[in-house]
Parts: C-alpha cells; sequence; structure tokens
C-alpha cells in the first residue's frame, strides 16, 4: 500500500528569542477551523484542535468527510483554552501542546540532534515523527497511542489499550478498558470510581480455564505476542485466537473498531460520502454483561422491542435519572453493626435476576433455608443467589456483600433473594421503570465543568526592557515619556488579556478535580498546620477543609523541598492523572517557592497500622481479606497498567489507608520512583536505600537490580503482620541495613516453621500464626491458608521466586488453592 503524506520538513534557523523556544511548525487554536493538517492527497483525515466544550480544545484526527467523527486525541482529559494555546514542533524534535502560551499539557517526549526531522501524516490516519537524518527512524506515532478507536491496520498491542469515552459528548475517558492482560488474553474490563472488574471474555470461563492452554471459549494464552488488529476488509484478529469478520467482509470501506461508551467493542463502516455509520460488527457480548452499566442496587434487563433498561431493586430509589450509572440507593437503613451482627430481616425474592461478583463466599450444596440463615447472620450480606448447578445436581449458595453487574436473563437458572428490614412497610411497586424519560447509562458525565487552572500574568521582557532604558538614556526626557506610555499601554493590554482568560476560563466535560493551590489557601485550609494526622520520612499531614467544604489531607514534602519546580510537576501531574479505587485520590498541589504540597483525599479510617494496633478491633477477618485484595490491585495497577512503570518503594501498614468501607487506599506512591517504561531498571538510578525498616527486600542491601519485585516483598511483610498480628519491627534495636536482611526474618522464619511442623499438629497450621484478636474461630480457614500461603511466596529472597502483584491479586481475587 502506497502512503501518501503532508510533508511539515524542520527548518534549520537561528532567532534570537528568549521567552520560548523557537519552533519549526507551529498551529494555532485561534484559528481551529482553517489552521489544520489534512492528509493528502486523498485528503480522508484531519488534523487539528477540535472543540470539546465552552472554550476547550483538544488536539485530534478526524475523518474529513461528515460526520467529523473523532479517532485519536492528544490530550482528551486536559483541554486547553481557546486563547494562545498551540501545537508547535520544536527545534529539539518535540512535539508539544501548549494550554494559552503557559502549561505544556501534552508532548510526544521526543528528542533528537538530527536536523531532518519530519512530521508525516499518512492517509491512514496516523501522525507520524521522524528523523530522516541518515536512516528513517519513526520518533512518534499516534498510532502507538491509541484513544479509543482502532482504524483500519493499526495494531492494539500489550503497550496500548482502548479507553472509551464518558459518554457521546463527553470525550474524556470513561470507565471501559481493552486490554491484554498479562495472561495474554485480549481483555474488556471496567474501572469505575469505587470498584473494578474483568467482564469479557465471561469471567467463569477464564476462571474454570478450560481447556489445554485455553480459557473455555477458543481463546489462548500460549502466545505472548499480544496483538490484534483490524484490516481494511473488515477481519478482526487477535493473538489469542479472538477472531470475527464484519458483516461487509471484503468490501474496501471507511471502518473504524471503537470502544463505545456503554462498554461493548463496535466495528462501524460507510462508504465514501455517506453522512452515517453503520455497525458492521461487535464482539460477542450480551447488551446486560458489561459491568457498570446500571450501577449499583440495580439490575439491567433487555429486551429484543425495547432495548435495554434499568431497573431498581424492590424498595430502592434512583440517585440520577439522568444518569443510570450511579444506580439506587436503599430506602431503609440496615440496623447492624459490629457489635450486632444479626438483626431481624425478610428476603424477597426475584426470579432470574443475577448480580456478577462481590461474593461472600461458595457455599456448595445448602438448601434454600441454609443460605438464608448465613445471609441472615453476616452483618454485610445485601442478598443472596441461589442457583440449580446441572452439573452437580445440587443447589449453590453465593452471599453479596455487593449488589453490582446486576441483569435479568431468561436462560438464568436461579434466583435473587434481596434482603429487606422485617419491620420495614411491604414494598407495593418492585421496580422502577424508566420509559418516561429514556435510559441513560452513564449520562453526560455529570455535566461540564469548569477546570479550575491559574494563569500567571507573563513576566516582561528583559533585554527589551533593557534596550528600551538604554535608548530612553540616550533620547532624553522625549524617549523617557515615550517609553513610559508605551509601558503602560503594554501592561494594561497584558493584564486584559489575562484577565480574560483568567474570568471566562474555560468548561470542559470531566470529573477530575485535580488542581493546583497557592500556599496561602492550604495554610488557612489547615487553620496553620494545626492538626497533625501523620508524619513519615518523607514529610507531615494535616487535616484541612477547603473553600468547597471538602475535608482533605495536606501532605508537607520535606525532601523534595529543594527540587526543581518543573521536575516536581512533571511528577505530580502523571500522579494526578492514575485512577484506581485502592489508590489514594490525589487533588491537587502546590508548588509555591520553597513550599511542595501534595492534596489527597481525606480516609475516614485512618490507616492499617492505626487499625491493627487498636484496642477495639474493628478489623474483623473479611476486611483484612478485603485489605490484602485491595491492596494488591491497587500496587499491580501501579506496576503493570499506568502509563509509567511507579515503584512505590515503602509498602507498610502506614501507607495503607482505609475509606469508610474500610476498602484500602494505597498512599505515597509516586514520589519514590518514577520509571518510564522503556527505562532499564536498575539499582545506580536510586541515589540511597529506600523504605522502611522490617518491610524491605534483599535487593537494598545487596546493591541487586531493584524492580517491581521489592513491592511485592513489603507487600508480604504487610499481609503477615495482618494474619498474624505481629509486627516486623517490634522491640528490635538493630541498623539500617540488618533491618533490611534480618529484621524481618523474626516473622517470616516463625510463619516457615509453624508451616513446616503443621503435620506434627492436631489442627491446621493457620491455627497457630493466627492474630489472637480475630478469636480462634472468627475466620475462614481456607481464605486464610491462601493468604498466608501467597505472603509466604511474595517474601522470597531470590526475587525471580515471588509472583507479581496482577498474580497475587488475581490468587486471591478467584480464591485459588495454596501450593
Amino acid at each position: 500500500m502506497g502512503f501518501s503524506t503532508f510533508l511539515l520538513p524542520l527548518l534549520v534557523s537561528l532567532i534570537f528569542h528568549n521567552f520560548q523556544h523557537s519552533s519549526s511548525f507551529s498551529l494555532s487554536v485561534e484559528k481551529f477551523k482553517e489552521d489544520v493538517i489534512v492528509s493528502s492527497p486523498k485528503g480522508k483525515f484531519t488534523a487539528g484542535f477540535y472543540p470539546v466544550g465552552d472554550n476547550a480544545y483538544c488536539f485530534a484526527i478526524w475523518y474529513t468527510q461528515p460526520p467529523h467523527t473523532l479517532v485519536w486525541m492528544a490530550n482528551r482529559d486536559q483541554p486547553v483554552n481557546g486563547k494562545r494555546s498551540t501545537l508547535s514542533l520544536l527545534t529539539t524534535g518535540n512535539l508539544v501542546l501548549t494550554d494559552a502560551a503557559q502549561f505544556m499539557v501534552w508532548s510526544t517526549n521526543t528528542a533528537t540532534s538530527s536536523k531532518q526531522v519530519q512530521l508525516h501524516f499518512y492517509d491512514t490516519g496516523n501522525l507520524v515523527l521522524l528523523d530522516n537524518s541518515d536512516n528513517v527512524v519513526v520518533l512518534w506515532q499516534s498510532f502507538d497511542y491509541p484513544t479509543d478507536t482502532l482504524l483500519p491496520d493499526q495494531t492494539l498491542t500489550k503497550n496500548s489499550n482502548l479507553i472509551s469515552s464518558r459518554s457521546g459528548t463527553n470525550y474524556s475517558s470513561g470507565f471501559y478498558k481493552l486490554f491484554f492482560d498479562s495472561d495474554n488474553v485480549l481483555r474488556l474490563m471496567y474501572q469505575g470510581p469505587r470498584v473494578s472488574s474483568v467482564y469479557w471474555p465471561d469471567p467463569w470461563l477464564l476462571n474454570n480455564n478450560l481447556g489445554i492452554g485455553g480459557t473455555g471459549n477458543g481463546r489462548t494464552s500460549y502466545n505472548d505476542s499480544r496483538v490484534a488488529v483490524l484490516d481494511e476488509f473488515g477481519h478482526f484478529v487477535s493473538s489469542d485466537n479472538f477472531t470475527f469478520k464484519t458483516s461487509d467482509y471484503r468490501t474496501v470501506l471507511q471502518r473504524r473498531l471503537t470502544l463505545d461508551p456503554d462498554g461493548s467493542v463496535r466495528v462501524y463502516s460507510k462508504n465514501d460520502g455517506e453522512d452515517k455509520w453503520s455497525m458492521s460488527g461487535e464482539f460477542k457480548l450480551h447488551p446486560c454483561y458489561a459491568h457498570g452499566i446500571c450501577g449499583s442496587n440495580s439490575y439491567c434487563r433487555y429486551e429484543p422491542t425495547t432495548g435495554r433498561k434499568c431497573l431498581c431493586l424492590p424498595d430502592h430509589t434512583l440517585v440520577d435519572n439522568q444518569d443510570w450509572s450511579q444506580g439506587c440507593t436503599p430506602n431503609f437503613q440496615h440496623l447492624c453493626n459490629d457489635n450486632n451482627t444479626k438483626y431481624e430481616s425478610r428476603f424477597l425474592g426475584m426470579s432470574l435476576v443475577s448480580f456478577y461478583g462481590y461474593d461472600y463466599g461458595y457455599f456448595a450444596n445448602y438448601t434454600y433455608k441454609q443460605c438464608e440463615n448465613l445471609c441472615s447472620r453476616l452483618c454485610q450480606c445485601k442478598g443472596f443467589l441461589h442457583i440449580f448447578s446441572e452439573e452437580n445436581a445440587f443447589f449453590e449458595c453465593y452471599p453479596k456483600t455487593q449488589l453490582l453487574n446486576g441483569n435479568r436473563q431468561m436462560d438464568f437458572k436461579g434466583s435473587f433473594f434481596l434482603r429487606l428490614p422485617l419491620s420495614h412497610e411491604e414494598y407495593e411497586n418492585p421496580v422502577q421503570n424508566n420509559d418516561n424519560g429514556g435510559l441513560v447509562c452513564g449520562g453526560e458525565g455529570g455535566g461540564a465543568k469548569l477546570l479550575e487552572r491559574q494563569y500567571a500574568e507573563e513576566k516582561e521582557n528583559g533585554s527589551v526592557k533593557l534596550m528600551l532604558w538604554f535608548a530612553s538614556a540616550l533620547g532624553g526626557i522625549e524617549v523617557v515619556c515615550i517609553f513610559l506610555v508605551w509601558c503602560f499601554l503594554f501592561r494594561n493590554k497584558n493584564r486584559k488579556l489575562h484577565s480574560g482568560a483568567d474570568k471566562q476560563g474555560y468548561v470542559i466535560a470531566t470529573a477530575a478535580g485535580f488542581r493546583k493551590f497557592s500556599y496561602s489557601e492550604l495554610k488557612q485550609a489547615t487553620k496553620g498546620f494545626s492538626e497533625e494526622i501523620g508524619r513519615g520520612g518523607g514529610g507531615t499531614v494535616y487535616k484541612g477543609v477547603l473553600s468547597d467544604n471538602r475535608v482533605v489531607a495536606i501532605k508537607r514534602l520535606h525532601e523534595v523541598a529543594n527540587q526543581g519546580e518543573s521536575e516536581f510537576l512533571a511528577e505530580v501531574r502523571i500522579i494526578g492523572r492514575l485512577n484506581h479505587m485502592n489508590l489514594i485520590g490525589m487533588l491537587g498541589y502546590c508548588a509555591e517557592g520553597k513550599h511542595r504540597l501534595l492534596v489527597y483525599e481525606h480516609m475516614e479510617n485512618g490507616s492499617l497500622a492505626q487499625n491493627l494496633s487498636s484496642s477495639s478491633n474493628v478489623l474483623d477477618w473479611s476486611k483484612r481479606y478485603s485489605i490484602a485484595l485491595g491492596t494488591a490491585k491497587g500496587l499491580a495497577y501501579l506496576h503493570e497498567e499506568c502509563l509509567e512503570w511507579i515503584l512505590h518503594c515503602d509498602i507498610k501498614p502506614q501507607n495503607i489507608l482505609l475509606d469508610s468501607d474500610y476498602q484500602p487506599k494505597v498512599a505515597d506512591f509516586g514520589l519514590s520512583k518514577l520509571l518510564n517504561r522503556n527505562s532499564n531498571l536498575n539499582n545506580s538510578s536510586f541515589s540511597r536505600i529506600r523504605g522502611t525498616r522490617g518491610y524491605m527486600a534483599p535487593e537494598w542491601v545487596f546493591n541487586l537490580p531493584i524492580t517491581s519485585k521489592v513491592d511485592v516483598y513489603s507487600y508480604g511483610i504487610v499481609v503477615l503482620e495482618m494474619i498474624t498480628g505481629r509486627s516486623p519491627t517490634a522491640g528490635i534495636q538493630i541498623t539500617e541495613l540488618e533491618a533490611a536482611s534480618h529484621h524481618h526474618e523474626r516473622l517470616v522464619t516463625w510463619v516457615r516453621d509453624k508451616r513446616r511442623t503443621r503435620s506434627k499438629m492436631g489442627s491446621s497450621w493457620v491455627d497457630q500464626i493466627v492474630d489472637p484478636a480475630l478469636g480462634s474461630k472468627n475466620y475462614d480457614r481456607n481464605e486464610m491458608e491462601i493468604l498466608a500461603t501467597v505472603a509466604l511466596e511474595c517474601v522470597e529472597d531470590e526475587k525471580d521466586a515471588r509472583p507479581s502483584m496482577s498474580q497475587v491479586a488475581e490468587r486471591l481475587q478467584n480464591h485459588e488453592p495454596y501450593t
């Protein structure tokens, strides 16, 4: 196939311009209608600034013919202002997007000393930055960084993924992700604000792992190439053996494969000149099987004639009638707490309704009455599924701690029984339809939000000012007067420009509240940094209340106080873009003079360390297992799923915070060590030993290469501490180096000895190590053995013998038997 290009050669010139880098090419947002790049000669695609809100623009690529369908965006979550924003190709070889001539919001992160850097725009829709000096080298290309769409012959690889848009009109990152997991299988995942789960291929098929190397549905994990592609004829092929052909296969049309806001992957096609896309293919997925569609306490129902609808559970009310993904809220209270684990309740049966995930456990051969009694005894049980297994010829019981991913299917072989308070009035209307207003799955992302970005006044040009003063000295009083008049007008004009940008701001459709705070603002929020709630080697944490009454945790950093502002901002902006239910959310930062502060969401239940040492003993076994699983998921995201490799380097109970539901949030990540995925992980990149005594891996002491396995090791120590109630640092006085290599061994060796001698004991080995605060029977022995075994594997001295955090999370999620 011949590729035609629109060529932008890099001009070599020396221009005296001391307030910005000189560039060979620039697009202006103020000329977004005519200042564009068009692929040639066919002109199928256009690249340029695309309006995504009121005075908000993204640099994007779209089909030139109407409708102008977007296929790629550079800054989908950070739109730029409609004044003085530019896309520039610098002489350093870096393509940079600048917001209002002040903030760099996106770049290709490329650099070269070559004088032959060229920007090509192919008729395939691929924007490519090339070095044509000697041998042609691709410095960067848009095909390597897809957003929600794959174009024909664009490959999806292990290093890329598709993220859906929030809605049809909100182009910011949504909740659905298409990616290759570490098991080499192409998967669809729901990543909501609080929970995440894989929903395609069917998780129960993956967990059963039917067939040799297969997943029970023709897929295989025995290929680590991890690549998928849609060709121009409509044939989609993935390296895990998943394949399909569109209904118009073998016809050359305009095509695109898009992960839609509802969590479905569809292929669309149209002929040249047509003004409407037609769906010609779709991943085989039932309309109600995408997780997160209907939110909590509701379920999805699909009928061919009316389509998909979300319905609230009986005695529940929808949260937002414009966004069903918000789910429903109960019209009653569960009169249950940790001191009263049973309250009088009744159960309302709902045939054909199922909820996937969030099981308290699996209980085989349970009658309805046994299952009801089990749920009644559990404080956190919201209801249960009772299913007849034709394969085993008995009933199965699944108590539910959360009611998510609900759907109603005619072929479902069971019923759901909703738990309701006995004293509550009978509910007469069992369901709530949305027939009047129509179903809105995902809504509009909460509508347009004002991006709080503070624009600073531009500093005066020192060289121009010096020359003017020199001219005024030679020209006398007349020149001085001219200069003063000019200076007044120039400053007044600048103030008006910046004032206009500040007052108008710009509206973007995003839920992100990440922003820059002033030091005085945070000082006022913390009442002069008076209420300290935490302290560590990197800084002190204070409780604060923002002007909008949000309670936050504000960390005042010590170690990076002398760090350059640009380096600090580069790191915190990357961290601010991370989003996972088990990572503490960063709301903003302050970089003002010597002050470096980070603003986080506040966690009501403090740290894991505080809860483990508390005499009130609020951490029962289910909470501890959930904390171990959630922490593993958060670390797996840092290690394998985000765009940067982030090693935490200081996993300990003090850095695991607990929200109001005792769900874990990993804190203090990112600033320890931020590594690009292409970087070599070696010990020389660390200036000193990092971590906390008792939780440090042996690599730190023996000067071995530092990888993500140091976090795995520390995680294992934390899990052993949760299981046994024994701190690895209690009552031992040794040096830092001794701590790293020997300190932990007292706890690890003690647990290993108990496991080795289990055959000589009358009870299970975990009964010998369990935290006395849990009591002798208040834990699930099978879960305890799984968790303890995984923890011991994590603390192996050889890093290669330790599992990855994604493997740990998967084993805990699936309750895989210990080895």
